[in-house]
């Protein structure tokens, strides 16, 4: 068994989502002793955006296909989730690998797979907000080649400082019933 753990956030050791990440990857490594372990920065090692000609990016393909869990630190930006985690997504979403057409239309191919979203936003962003592009997307997205993730978030980050740390307790304590 192998765990990918995915982070995109630019604000480094300030980040919430990477805080959620490594508490995520702590506690599946406590379940999962014996699993392997590779971790993708994507600010770190920015992946190139998605051209007509391709890149040279087949390891990130590769990486996920062969984890059995991933965890993708997903802060929102701009209502939506950063340009480097969607280069990432770009890579993964490969029409006859992880989805296909068939006759009643697009078939995922990769449910076999655990998702969990480390998800943090500045805001409030109840299911079905007009603004909210991050959650809603990554549901699409992961949705589409089978699989339906799980989400940790911590909300109200750039409210102020009070907030901000609720919002991480918040994000930490539903890292804590994933293990329930």
């Amino acid at each position: 068994m192998t765990i990918l753990k995915i982070d995109s956030s630019i604000t480094g050791d300030a980040s919430v989502s990477r805080q959620l990440t490594s508490a995520t990857l702590d506690l599946l490594r406590v379940q999962q002793p014996d699993a392997a372990v590779v971790e993708r920065d994507l600010v770190a090692t920015p992946l190139s955006h998605l051209t007509l000609g391709g890149s040279g990016d087949a390891d990130v393909l590769d990486e996920f296909l062969a984890a059995g869990t991933i965890v993708v630190g997903a802060p929102m930006y701009n209502f939506t989730i950063s340009s480097q985690l969607k280069a990432w997504i770009d890579r993964i979403l490969v029409a006859g690998t992880t989805f296909r057409y068939g006759a009643n239309g697009p078939e995922g191919l990769a449910g076999s797979k655990r998702v969990i979203v480390a998800l943090s936003r500045g805001g409030f962003y109840e299911d079905g907000n007009a603004f909210e592009h991050a959650k809603s997307y990554l549901q699409a997205a992961f949705g589409f080649i089978g699989i339906t993730p799980e989400f940790v978030t911590a909300d109200g980050i750039a409210v102020g400082p009070e907030q901000r740390e609720a919002g991480i307790a918040n994000g930490l304590a539903e890292v804590e019933r994933l293990a329930a």
